[in-house]
């Protein structure tokens, strides 16, 4: 039977704190990062041990971590609310960082713009969201607004909504974004649809639609990019 050694009785150089203390953060593993995170392990298992555990529900696939709820960490024996919504949290900071680059940013130069600003928030959810990305003649952001949300298979995107949010906020132009949960970045006949509806009912109001961006663990599509639009 395989003796359970605790992290405190390893070497000090295997030890996941003190290795990236000494080594660096870019020497240790998925499993040891969240180790670290998860602070303990149980009576049976060492604090790696059960970060494997958990990477192993998630194939250890980090975009596939990220999308796991509390109820899914709790399936994991050692794991309970304080470290699931520990590593929730990690993972929400990890996204937030990644929109704070563009929104210090302020301009909207390409499609690459608007994935890294929505990609962190949109990409790993299990439902679907629709967003508007409100900018000034320049680009400049003026504000993010979310339409509508639904479930897996669409959303609602109500153009009387958008435009009545996008002339209340002064915007010249829009950019749509939503995501899909299955991953597939082809566009539905009805993203086809929603995205001609919108454009047209623009050119009335003179706010144009720059851009509509399909966003999902696997990427991005853009109709701008695709000549779609």
């Amino acid at each position: 039977m395989k003796t359970y050694k605790s992290i405190k009785h390893w070497n000090g150089d295997d030890q996941p704190r003190e290795k990236l203390a000494t080594k660096g953060k870019e020497t240790l593993s998925d499993a040891e990062l969240l180790a670290i995170l998860l602070g303990t392990g149980t009576s049976k298992k060492s604090a790696v041990d059960l970060a494997r555990d958990v990477l192993q529900l998630a194939q250890t696939d980090l975009n596939k971590l990220a999308k796991l709820s509390i109820s899914d960490l709790l399936k994991v024996d050692g794991i309970g609310p304080a470290k699931s919504i520990t590593i929730i949290a990690a993972i929400e900071l990890a996204s937030r960082r990644k929109m704070s680059a563009v929104i210090q940013k302020q301009y909207i130069k390409s499609s690459e713009d608007v994935y890294n600003y929505f990609g962190p928030m949109l990409q790993d959810k299990n439902y679907e969201e629709f967003w508007i990305l409100m900018l000034s003649r320049s680009n400049q952001i003026i504000k993010p607004y979310k339409v509508s949300e639904g479930g897996v298979s669409g959303t609602v995107a109500d153009p009387k909504r958008i435009f009545k949010t996008a002339l209340e906020n002064n915007a010249v132009s829009l950019i749509i974004c939503h995501n899909h949960p299955s991953g597939n970045l082809n566009p539905s006949a009805a993203d086809v649809a929603i995205t001609n509806k919108l454009v047209d009912a623009g050119k009335h109001l003179d706010i144009g639609i720059l851009d509509h961006l399909i966003v999902s663990n696997q990427g991005y599509y853009s109709f701008a990019d695709s000549n779609k639009i």
